[in-house]
């Protein structure tokens, strides 16, 4: 089991590598406004929770026969629901969060990227476990690590690209 795990984790983090290249890519808006580096970690953390938890919830389904995965759409239909809600809720924090910090430009960029992150997140965390069951990979060993990485990388994208509307960079 421990070499099932390693080999999966050194795929991660060579995987993770890709969130650098979207700082990278992002690094232009980064100079221009500093403040939107001060709250990467509120919505990569925030996506790769919500994320977890939905793949969580997914191995669960799948292991006491809840679902299949053909069910595939109905869970990430269901699933996107939770997110928009979590989203709603965590963003509207996250928004007052980045009003105190920075003011209420950054704080639309903050709010709306975490909405839209936990919706994606959520959706992605519900799939990835029945895709690795299709699979026939073992999704309790590599879903939770797996979105975890995806989310960061793309949460990462969702935050720059809502931050390049908002700002104007």
């Amino acid at each position: 089991m421990a070499g099932l795990r390693v080999v999966w984790l050194l795929f991660l983090i060579v995987a993770a590598t890709l969130t650098v290249s979207v700082l990278q890519l992002f690094e232009n808006s980064l100079e221009a406004v500093t403040a939107l580096a001060l709250f990467i970690p509120l919505l990569v953390g925030t996506g790769g929770n919500v994320g977890a938890q939905a793949a969580t919830s997914a191995v669960r389904a799948l292991a006491i026969g809840e679902v299949r995965p053909s069910d595939a759409m109905r869970v990430a239909w269901r699933e996107s629901a939770v997110g928009l809600f979590l989203g709603l809720v965590l963003g509207a924090l996250a928004f007052v969060a980045g009003w105190l910090v920075a003011g209420i430009p950054v704080a639309i960029t903050v709010g709306v990227s975490v909405v839209l992150v936990c919706i994606w997140a959520a959706t992605i965390g519900s799939l990835m476990p029945l895709m690795a069951r299709a699979l026939n990979i073992d999704p309790a060993v590599i879903s939770a690590p797996l979105v975890t990485t995806l989310v960061d990388a793309t949460g990462l994208v969702i935050y720059f690209v809502v931050a390049g509307v908002v700002l104007g960079i």
